[in-house]
């Protein structure tokens, strides 16, 4: 399923560096941020990030926090990735669907998983996923934080509801 996924998408990543990570992070003061990840038989599982920071810009990592024990959060630990999808403020009903923890999320979204994803891109509703990779993680209460490196990240600077690699280069 994710490798017939990864083969339809045709968008195109590079490598995330500081100029990346500056773009993620000047999109993340609006919206919400959905961490989406696949369980060990290629389930997509998503759900409201509870709190998300910029750790540093290079190399480029941030830190999540998911509740503990949700679907979400043990597809990502067991696999050590997961993608960081920033939602605009326009796309509340999206954000609360995934807030929910909905069983059903992915089948009345618009995603897709390109290639060297490493989680579904809601891309009609993401204005900027990253694809991240766990390097630690940490428990608190009901909290789970994830500590990550971000791989790439992809921008949608067009209204046409595709995503777009966008970094450094990019005029």
């Amino acid at each position: 399923m994710i490798r017939t996924a990864r083969t339809r998408a045709a968008h195109r990543m590079r490598p995330a560096g500081a100029d990346g990570m500056k773009r993620l992070a000047a999109r993340m003061r609006a919206g919400v941020a959905i961490a989406t990840a696949f369980d060990t038989e290629a389930r997509p599982w998503g759900t409201a990030c509870t709190f998300l920071s910029t750790v540093t810009l290079d190399p480029p990592a941030v830190l999540v926090s998911l509740r503990s024990g949700s679907p979400t959060a043990e597809a990502a630990l067991t696999l050590g990735e997961f993608a960081l999808n920033l939602l605009p403020r326009s796309a509340r009903s999206v954000a609360g669907l995934f807030a929910s923890e909905a069983s059903e999320a992915f089948d009345r979204v618009d995603w897709t998983v390109p290639r060297d994803a490493t989680g579904p891109h809601l891309r009609s509703d993401a204005h900027v996923v990253a694809n991240c990779a766990i390097m630690g993680h940490s428990s608190h209460g009901d909290q789970v934080t994830l500590f990550a490196k971000v791989r790439q990240v992809l921008l949608r600077p067009t209204r046409c509801g595709l995503l777009v690699a966008a970094l450094g280069d990019v005029a």
